[in-house]
Parts: C-alpha cells; sequence; structure tokens
C-alpha cells in the first residue's frame, strides 16, 4: 500500500464516500496554493482526476474554465486502491444506493380542495369537460395559464392522462380518462 499524507487520506476517503467519487469540498483549512500543490501532486500520481463538472446537478467547482464552465476534482481507481478500496466495492454501493432510492415510491401528491386546480381537476372529470373559455371564465386565470397548467401540473407533475377532442360549435374540449 502506498504511503499517504494525512490529508491525501483525508481527501481520497472522503471522495470515496460520495456519489460519483467527487473529491471536493476539500478538507476545511486547506485552501490557495496548498490545496493546489495538494491536488497537483494528487493528481501527478493518478490518484484524482479532474472532469467537467455538471453545473445542473451542482457539482462543486475546482476551477473555472470560463463560458460559464469549469471542473470538479474525482477519485480515480486507483485512488480507491492507495486508501485500501476496491473500486468494484464502491461502485457496487453506488448501485445498491441508486436502487434503494428508486425502489421506495414517490409519494403521491395531495390535492387541496377549494383550489382553482381542484375547481380544474373536478371540470375536466365530468362527462362534459371542459373548454379552455370555460376554464378562463371559472378560474381568472389568462389561456397560455390554463393550457400550462392541464399540460405542466396535471399531465407531468400530477400524471393524469387528460385528453382533447374538437367538438362541433364549443372547440377543444378537455377531459381526464
Amino acid at each position: 500500500m502506498t504511503k499517504l499524507t494525512e490529508t491525501q487520506t483525508i481527501i481520497l476517503s472522503a471522495g470515496a464516500q460520495r456519489p460519483e467519487n467527487i473529491a471536493l469540498p476539500l478538507p476545511k483549512g486547506l485552501h490557495g496554493a496548498a490545496a493546489k500543490m495538494a491536488v497537483t501532486k494528487m493528481m501527478e500520481r493518478g490518484w484524482l482526476q479532474e472532469v467537467d463538472a455538471n453545473l445542473r446537478r451542482n457539482e462543486p467547482l475546482w476551477r473555472e474554465t470560463g463560458d460559464g464552465h469549469g471542473t470538479t476534482l474525482v477519485v480515480t481507481d486507483a485512488g480507491l486502491l492507495a486508501i485500501g478500496i476496491e473500486p468494484v466495492v464502491v461502485k457496487t454501493l453506488v448501485a445498491i444506493r441508486e436502487h434503494a432510492a428508486k425502489a421506495t415510491p414517490p409519494k403521491p401528491p395531495t390535492l387541496r380542495p377549494g383550489t382553482k386546480q381542484a375547481m380544474l381537476i373536478e371540470m375536466l372529470q365530468t362527462d362534459k369537460g371542459a373548454t379552455i373559455a370555460e376554464i378562463v371564465a371559472a378560474t381568472d386565470w389568462m389561456s397560455h395559464t390554463a393550457r400550462g397548467v392541464i399540460s405542466g401540473v396535471l399531465k407531468k407533475k400530477l400524471g393524469l392522462a387528460i385528453t382533447a377532442t374538437k367538438v362541433d360549435g364549443r372547440g377543444s374540449v378537455y377531459r381526464i380518462g
């Protein structure tokens, strides 16, 4: 096993416990030139690797590369081996955590009675259904808001099956189910 400094051991051990083996944030008190020197030595030995940061997932930045992009530090398989951890074990634990997170079904959203959303759902559950004009009159929403609630909230968020059919004299009529 390779001889590691205390700082190197802390960085690699913490990174091994994080999703995607991200080595950031570095330990408290390690910043500036000392942080750069420690990271550079670890990269030279192949224990850390600099990769593009996924800013959508708010991954911590090691350095900015410009144009709103940046890099983060990831513990490599060699880094895991340096602290005595088999990379396969880490990957298996990550897979188990992800499976456990997916196994618990999300709690269905609760509908509060008396809200405009509840009123809209009641209108769409009737045999008659509702047009955008009727929804606008009942809720005081703008027409684009009514369409947005139907597609964004009812369809995507709540997972309701909304159908639209053309009816002579009424236009597009929306119904649930």
